[in-house]
């Protein structure tokens, strides 16, 4: 019952909002079904499958907010559910940045949904395992890897009148392969909607021959270097500049988007004139649901313009205090880029570092977004537009907003798994000049 049709949703949420006696109600119904398999050691270690649906109703008296949430669906579970959320709210003080429920919105389904995804099965899953156990058995490497897939589906609705309905399917696969001295290290990772664009058989070969090449690393001094970061190793420290978009933070002189003496950087000229992002639902390699947390609807937007600030994430409330548009706060992360792969970059590049992935990326200074982290899973020197050898992996400072000043060319932008964001993110790898290391690392 996870999956419920658009004619089910809908009959559910109707009913709750005709239950409901506050002044106003908003009810949300989600509803999932997820597979996965993890492998490590060259081997099957679990495997699992989980089914979930839920309703979330709130309800509000005057500036007094309820909510409450339940997974039974017959009518006396729904109106129990309402009169909690009712009880609630009387119970609860004024929400002094009380919003009321939108109005009625008009929602675009985005291309969120393949059915080639929906339609995997354990057999598939094990397959995928197999494929990676096998071809690294087969060159004495090991791996470890997971790969989850789900299809799930948003049914909102209000008592103004607004509904909207959405169905997503999502599947997520990373490997990390390791040489059997623990010496070498190699990492691949795949997000996408659409199971056909996955091809695990390609996929692991990217990380074997990382992890053979990566073995026998040398030390290279800490200092700053040109950087080639593949596009996991950008998305890393980009997607934790975008938690810091919001304009309430830039106004509040909270964030690296702060102005002196008060504002924010709007129209601003923030990073290099190379740099453009912005979000788009119906993007049909990274899509989003249409409508954002507030059941807003969504739109394309630019964020950042040839280096210049275009747009921020205003909320509601902070919309409304500022006598701004209240839009549809971004549910991806679009960076445009040129048509050059990472070897492409490689080749026309005399000194430098290839960097295949960042990991344990923590905010150092929110002003001004500097970051330390680690690079893994494959680091290497070029000399003359080759790579020469591994080297040790190292520890880095550095600011998305001082790198995206440093760019010297952009690549080819491809979708990468959400490790440090909650939204769909598609970078391009990128070479940067004057990329700060601080000192190495033994970890691989």
């Amino acid at each position: 019952m996870s999956i419920l049709t658009e004619a089910q949703a809908k009959a559910i949420l109707t009913k709750v909002i005709a239950l409901s006696k506050a002044d106003e109600c908003t009810a949300q119904l989600t509803g999932k079904i997820q597979g996965n398999v993890r492998f490590a050691r060259n081997d099957v270690s679990t495997a699992g499958l989980t089914d979930d649906i839920e309703l979330a109703v709130q309800v509000a008296y005057g500036k007094k907010v309820g909510t409450a949430t339940i997974n039974q669906f017959d009518d006396v579970s729904l109106e129990r559910v309402v009169r909690r959320a009712e009880t609630l709210a009387t119970l609860a003080p004024d929400n002094p940045e009380f919003m009321p429920a939108v109005d009625r919105q008009t929602y675009k389904p985005s291309p969120t949904f393949a059915q080639a995804t929906a339609d995997i099965t354990p057999a598939y899953r094990a397959q995928v395992a197999k494929t990676s156990i096998d071809a690294c058995k087969a060159q004495n490497l090991i791996a470890a890897g997971y790969l989850e897939d789900g299809q799930s589906f948003s049914a909102t609705a209000n008592s103004k009148g607004n509904f909207g309905y959405q169905r997503s399917t999502m599947l997520d696969y990373t490997c990390t392969v390791r040489t059997q001295d623990g010496r070498g290290s190699g990492w691949v990772g795949t997000d996408t909607q659409d199971a056909t664009r996955f091809k695990v058989d390609s996929d692991i070969q990217i990380a074997m021959r990382k992890a053979s090449a990566s073995s026998e690393a040398k030390a290279l001094e800490p200092g700053k270097y040109t950087v080639i970061l593949e596009p996991m190793a950008a998305a890393g420290l980009i997607g934790f500049m975008f938690y810091y978009f919001g304009a309430r933070e830039a106004d509040e002189g909270r964030s690296f988007l702060s102005k002196k003496g008060g504002g924010n950087k709007l129209g601003e000229q923030v990073f290099g004139p190379q740099v453009n992002f912005y979000t788009d639902p119906w993007d049909p390699v990274a899509p989003c649901e249409p409508w954002d947390e507030d059941g807003l609807a969504r739109q394309r937007m630019d964020m950042v313009k040839a280096g210049k600030i275009t747009n921020l994430n205003y909320s509601r409330y902070w919309a409304q205090k500022q006598g701004k548009p209240a839009v549809g706060q971004m549910g991806n992360i679009l960076m445009t880029g040129g048509t050059k792969s990472t070897a492409d970059l490689v080749r026309s590049t005399e000194r430098g570092v290839l960097v295949t992935r960042t990991w344990y990326i923590r905010m150092v200074d929110p002003q001004t977004v500097l970051l330390t982290g680690l690079t893994r899973d494959g680091t290497f020197y070029i000399e003359n537009g080759q790579i020469k050898y591994p080297i040790k992996n190292f520890r880095f400072n550095e600011s998305p907003v001082i790198m995206l000043n440093n760019v010297e060319e952009l690549g080819k932008p491809v979708r990468v798994p959400p490790d440090e964001v909650s939204m769909n993110i598609v970078v391009p790898p990128m070479k940067l000049r004057d990329f700060t290391f601080t000192s190495l690392s033994d970890a691989v």
